[in-house]
């Protein structure tokens, strides 16, 4: 397991009695619990909840969606709460404060549940966005549609991958280009569901172009790679290919592969005078790349945090966490990813699709 998830987990445990704190006083203020009723509330709740993640992290039962989840619901009955005792410090400037108090906690559920509902169709429900560049190398114009972190699964597959390959017809994308974590560390529903015939509707008259990301190399890399061929599409596996000698496409797998290539040895042997794009699964190395005769660069992984405020954590360890920038002559892309991780809940962020339209100078 990755360092980087013993921190989360920490900074998880600690998140979360705080927000068992905030979810027992809105309890006791629903409710109108006595002072004795909310302390025993407090404690079970306290003993429940960290019982669960205990358990999780011992690896006694897999529980790391239910642990998720409870997270989230309970940062989102935090941010609920915190807006109504706002509402209410303004409104009883204007209204008896009782009748305040009654019509907020009979707003509460409602608005909690509308809350989620919000961040589920945020999960369910991509945006396209579009860019367009100009390169310092000739070349003859395309369109670019990529896409990456499907972690296709039990709660995303079959129907998703449909609506993205009608979302690139209809875009008329030349080349498609999907950044690691197709999977969601195996391939167990992918196979149960039947999900290849969908994944191969992605089609475009250049390619589709893959890499993998670190929930591919959970184990199951292989036979990973192996079902994506399956559906038509190209793995590159630490691999340079030029296509009809008009540019170059390298994919690099994740850097959960220690040994695997720097991008300076991918790129020796390849033609720098034609365009290079770079598919790297986790937008870690943007600036020594910036620095590399890298012409573009499509990343994902960090899902733009896909539940705020994680976002301000992505923002702080990425250079691009999200988005595009130019730096030195490279052009890179980083998205918050078309699917999801763990839960089916975004919020600060979408589901999205990239359209690059490129064009030479």
């Amino acid at each position: 397991m990755e360092y980087r998830y013993y921190i989360t987990t920490a900074i998880a445990v600690i998140v979360l009695q705080l927000l068992l704190l905030n979810f027992s006083r809105t309890v006791g203020w629903l409710f109108n619990l006595s002072s004795k009723s909310r302390k025993i509330f407090t404690l079970l709740s306290y003993i429940s909840a960290n019982t669960l993640v205990i358990l999780h992290i011992t690896r006694t039962v897999q529980s790391f969606r239910a642990v998720a989840l409870m997270l989230a619901l309970l940062l989102f009955a935090f941010f609920v709460r915190f807006a109504f005792i706002l509402i209410q410090k303004i409104a009883q400037h204007f209204i008896a404060r009782d009748a305040v108090n009654r019509w907020l906690k009979l707003l509460y559920l409602p608005a909690l549940i509308s809350f989620v509902g919000f961040t589920v169709y945020n999960a369910y429900t991509p945006k396209v966005v579009h860019y367009q560049i100009t390169l310092d190398k000739p070349m003859s114009p395309i369109k670019i549609g990529m896409a990456s972190d499907f972690h296709l699964g039990k709660f995303f597959g079959a129907t998703q991958l449909d609506k993205l390959a009608e979302i690139f017809n209809q875009e008329k994308v030349d080349l498609i280009l999907l950044p690691g974590d197709i999977m969601d560390d195996n391939v167990s529903a992918y196979v149960a569901e039947n999900m290849q015939p969908h994944l191969a509707k992605l089609k475009a008259s250049l390619g589709v172009y893959a890499t993998l990301g670190n929930h591919d190399f959970f184990g199951a890399q292989n036979a990973i790679a192996e079902e994506i061929r399956k559906a038509g599409i190209t793995v590159l596996w630490d691999q340079a290919v030029t296509l009809d000698g008009k540019f170059t496409i390298i994919g690099r797998n994740d850097d959960l592969v220690k040994k695997r290539p720097s991008t300076e040895q991918l790129l020796k042997d390849v033609d720098t005078t034609l365009p290079v794009f770079l598919l790297d699964h986790r937008p870690t190395q943007i600036e020594q790349h910036a620095k590399l005769p890298i012409d573009i660069q499509v990343s994902g992984h960090a899902h733009k945090g896909q539940i705020f405020p994680a976002n301000l954590i992505t923002s702080v360890i990425y250079r691009l966490h999200y988005g595009y920038e130019k730096i030195g002559n490279g052009h890179f892309f980083v998205t918050s990813g078309y699917g999801f991780w763990g839960i089916p809940m975004r919020l600060g962020s979408q589901s999205e699709v990239m359209i690059i339209e490129v064009k030479g100078k």
